[in-house]
């Protein structure tokens, strides 16, 4: 098979992450007119989105297993499936325990099938460019909000929002099953003579050995701590925008533009990681990461807001990939979907953790300066712990 098919690969990936996690963010866009309809809490229907964290997490740990055992194909066929399936139940839900359960578990479980898995198959396919190929696929998630999101709220526009559910159910089906029949294995690596490369130090392990191992206690924390340290202030932007004096539509275009920026920011890290190695740059992105958080405390006027955002997005949007990549360098591809899987769950319940303590510290105090606060010092934690990665070993290749 030609290795030009890798690029295949990575365009269908990055339409599944598009398209599944566009689908579970969306639920942004539906809440108000699904309070207005239903009677049902915001609160309760924002639940809706914890649970999806929490259950992406557990399932990219059990969508990654059986990847490394069966390959991607069925994987992201049955998330196809899934996620169509769930979207379509959760526009008839007439509950609000039944909208949690189908959209809360179902697509979070559904979405979590293609991440770990599509980004542990591009790593198969890719021995260089690989972090230019695993940005690209998880680029998907940066397009999201500009192509699923804005369709949702043309649809609840022109109809409501159980006809716009089920609409973008059938969408994704259309959309998601004919790319799973692009998904293929990589071809069986062929070892030559043409002098030292990178060998995964622990590609002879269990995934129990692995995930014991010093190389993924480091690669799990720094991944949780990353997260922990940005999902507050990106969750909470809006609201802290406005609390500094910026109008309600402008506070929203923070947002976008920290998506926007998320997009090209993917792009510059990976490259820099094929051609300055990844463990360096994700410390510097990690403590860019931290430094922007707490330069937020300093600013109130809309021109600076914009300007941070682009760093911001950037930054956290550029590192991101690079936890695959990693573990792809030290584990091998024969285990990388469990122990990634693995690494995804820790990062999850990080994504979960920041939108709830800056909740409950602006309850406390009427002010979200703690929060990002905090957030700064996790993410400085994280580019310590960053530090603490062990050298990737080079061994000399023996002639076929």
């Amino acid at each position: 098979m030609s290795l030009s098919y890798r690029w295949v690969i990575v365009a269908a990936g990055a339409v599944m992450t598009c398209v599944a996690l566009g689908a579970m963010f969306s639920l942004a866009i539906f809440l108000e007119p699904m309070a207005l309809d239903t009677n049902w809490s915001r609160a309760g229907i924002s639940s809706a989105m914890t649970l999806n964290f929490l259950v992406m997490g557990v399932g990219g740990f059990v969508w990654g297993a059986i990847y490394d055992r069966f390959g991607a194909r069925p994987v992201v066929m049955i998330g196809a499936v899934m996620l169509g399936l769930a979207l379509v139940l959760a526009s008839r839900a007439g509950s609000l325990l039944s909208f949690q359960l189908t959209y809360g578990v179902l697509v979070g479980l559904a979405a979590s099938s293609f991440f770990a898995p599509m980004i542990a198959l591009t790593t198969g396919w890719f021995d260089t460019n690989r972090g230019l190929a695993v940005s690209l696929v998880s680029a998907g998630m940066g397009v999201a909000p500009m192509t699923i999101s804005p369709f949702a709220r043309w649809l609840i526009s022109a109809y409501d929002w159980r006809t716009a559910m089920f609409d973008i159910g059938v969408m994704a089906w259309v959309l998601l099953i004919p790319v799973v029949f692009l998904v293929r294995q990589p071809p069986k690596p062929v070892m030559n003579a043409t002098g030292p490369e990178p060998v995964a130090e622990g590609s002879g392990m269990s995934v129990g050995q692995a995930l014991r191992s010093p190389q993924f206690i480091v690669l799990g924390l720094t991944f949780f701590a990353c997260c922990a340290a940005h999902s507050g202030p990106i969750f909470h932007m809006v609201s802290y925008a406005m609390l500094c004096g910026v109008a309600p539509m402008a506070a929203v275009s923070i947002y976008s533009v920290e998506g926007l920026a998320g997009l090209g920011g993917r792009l510059l890290y990976g490259v820099l990681a094929d051609r300055l190695g990844v463990k360096p740059v994700l410390i510097a992105g990690l403590a860019i990461q931290a430094v922007v958080i707490a330069a937020y405390l300093a600013v109130s006027q809309l021109e600076h807001f914009y300007m941070l955002a682009v760093i911001f997005g950037a930054t956290y949007g550029g590192v991101m990939p690079l936890y695959a990549v990693l573990a792809r360098e030290y584990f091998g591809q024969r285990i990388l979907g469990s122990v990634f899987g693995a690494a995804t769950m820790l990062s999850s319940l990080g994504m979960a953790f920041g939108p709830l303590a800056g909740g409950m510290v602006f309850d406390a105090y009427a002010s979200y300066s703690w929060l990002f606060i905090g957030s700064a010092i996790i993410g400085l934690g994280a580019a310590g712990i960053a530090i603490a990665f062990p050298p990737l070993p080079r061994r000399e290749l023996q002639p076929a």
